[in-house]
């Protein structure tokens, strides 16, 4: 093994395990590490979907009348708080501004080469992981419900636009049709959209801790350890927790999430980068009853799931610092709509969960070298699509470390865009 060859990855999320797996199956010698072990963040908590119908990042809201809704906080789908503000104000006019139509599309496009990977790359690292993640994906598909017609006419725009665009493939449904679907829903839909291109796992914390496992089955090296300091002694970074070293490499991937800015100011770099917290919380439903599928209430602004540890419930986007206590304002609006749509029965967790979603000023995450920094490199940024993302990144970190032809054009994704 050459010297060159010896790498630390930060944080054990999709992204970062996905980077340390492929680094190790590629012949690095690797070192994962994360304060809590693997899916300790995001990772953990998601809707559990990998979305290959999702070519287009979230855009902000550009009518007046949805403006001022998130302004007037009227809307579970997306708050914020007001102490926040100053510090995400830049980066979210820098958003809105990228949101308008033409910026937003060429943003797509770039966007689009790493989800259209999403379902062959996690499905190599299912296959390296082997029977236990295979157990916890489902093939079938998920569906938005609609309660307006309104609502419906500009789904089926968005799905066309997908279809026609980027080949993802959606299936229209009747009212009756989504009666049928969910016989123990307790409302009446207008009608859905099926992604049947588009996976789904039971537990999406379990399915990340697989992929670490099967980085260590390929001789990588796991550690628990809060990285406090980064600093090159020499020819190596070295990566200290406290005062005490925990990691020494030849080069670094950083790949934590919402965390990135106390991570990376080590290295004398801001990114900009704003957090949009969510939540989720699990309900024991009723046994005679169950829910069949993932199903979206998108014109609501929450996602109800038939997960291993019960029916998660998960919300939209809450605009706040991530060590700010949590506020669970939307998923307690959320629970009460959910009730009338579905028995989803008592809660199963003591209270909800929370985590933050790492978001970039031009919805496009970051993805390769620093600029200034030799040896360093970055995975981070990815919205409401790590879990998507993930392995899709991790290859392409890998071949471009390895010296590679990377599967896809990492230019839109480059750092040194921010510098």
């Amino acid at each position: 093994m050459t010297a060159d060859r010896s790498v630390a990855v930060i944080g054990a999320g999709f992204v970062g395990t996905s980077c340390a797996l492929h680094l190790a199956r590629k012949g690095w010698t690797v070192t994962l590490i994360d304060k809590g072990g693997p899916a300790n963040g995001a990772s953990f908590g998601p809707a559990g979907i990998i979305q290959r119908e999702a070519v287009a990042p979230y855009a902000f809201p550009r009518s007046v009348s949805k403006i001022l809704s998130v302004l007037m906080r009227r809307g579970i789908d997306i708050r914020y708080h007001t102490t926040a503000l100053p510090g995400v104000a830049r980066g979210l006019a820098s958003y809105w501004w990228n949101s308008a139509p033409k910026r937003h599309a060429k943003a797509t496009q770039a966007y689009a080469t790493l989800i259209e990977h999403s379902l062959t790359e996690h499905g190599r690292q299912i296959d390296w992981a082997g029977q236990v993640a295979d157990d916890l994906i489902r093939r079938d598909g998920w569906y938005d419900l609609y309660r307006t017609p309104a609502g419906l006419a500009g789904g089926l725009a968005h799905a066309k636009e997908n279809h026609d665009g980027f080949g993802v493939p959606f299936e229209r449904l009747s009212g009756d049709e989504v009666a049928t679907l969910e016989p123990h829903l307790q409302e009446r839909f207008t009608g859905a959209i099926h992604w049947p291109d588009t996976w789904s796992v039971r537990d999406p914390g379990e399915l990340v801790a697989a992929y670490a496992d099967a980085f260590v089955a390929s001789g990588g090296t796991l550690v628990t350890g809060d990285v406090t300091d980064i600093a090159k002694v020499k020819d190596r970074w070295v990566l200290s927790s406290n005062g005490t070293e925990i990691a020494a490499a030849d080069k670094v991937v950083v790949a934590t999430g919402a965390w990135t800015d106390k991570v990376v100011a080590k290295l004398g770099w801001k990114p900009p980068l704003f957090v949009k917290r969510g939540y989720h919380r699990h309900f024991k439903g009723e046994g005679n009853r169950p829910l069949n599928n993932w199903v979206a209430d998108l014109e609501t602004g929450f996602l109800i799931a038939p997960m291993k540890r019960g029916i998660r419930l998960t919300t939209g986007a809450e605009l706040g610092r991530l060590e700010t206590p949590q506020t669970p304002v939307q998923i307690t609006e959320a629970e009460k709509i959910a009730r009338r749509m579905f028995p989803i029965g008592e809660p199963a967790d003591p209270k909800p969960w929370m985590g933050g979603r790492p978001c970039t000023p031009d919805m496009l995450p970051v993805i390769g070298p620093s600029p200034d920094r030799d040896g360093i490199w970055y995975a981070f940024g990815h919205g409401h699509q790590g879990l998507t993302m993930g392995p899709a990144t991790g290859r392409l970190i890998a071949e471009m470390m390895g010296g590679e032809t990377p599967f896809v054009d990492p230019a839109p994704f480059r750092p040194s865009r921010f510098r």
